[in-house]
């Protein structure tokens, strides 16, 4: 039960905080939850990981989506990846996830600390 409260915590506290902040405000939004909300590292690691992962591909998605699929395409030809951008998707949203990840297990091991 707390690995789901904590991934939704995460994921929407990482919006709120991206409306605001830059980017990297979601290494923040799991930092804290993860520091607030006991888990095993792994399971910290896991919820941080998914709930960004979650937001960022859902947030690129729907953003892809409003511009038709426009620049994703163009800098997906940059790279070599899929015409479509769908791998450039994947690859923001994995680098997301890293990031609230490892985010999540500092606050982890930062509540350890603590204690």
């Amino acid at each position: 039960m707390k690995y789901i409260v904590a991934l939704l915590l995460t994921c929407l506290l990482a919006f709120a905080l991206s409306l605001y902040l830059p980017w990297y405000a979601i290494a923040i939004a799991a930092f804290v939850v993860a520091a607030c909300i006991h888990q095993t590292p792994f399971k910290a690691f896991s919820a941080g990981f998914v709930g960004i992962f979650f937001l960022w591909t859902v947030v690129s998605f729907y953003l892809n989506w409003q511009n038709k699929s426009l620049l994703s395409t163009k800098m997906a030809n940059l790279f070599p990846l899929d015409g479509e951008g769908f791998g450039l998707l994947v690859i923001a949203a994995l680098i997301g996830g890293i990031v609230g990840g490892t985010a999540a297990l500092t606050g982890s091991y930062f509540r350890r600390m603590l204690n």
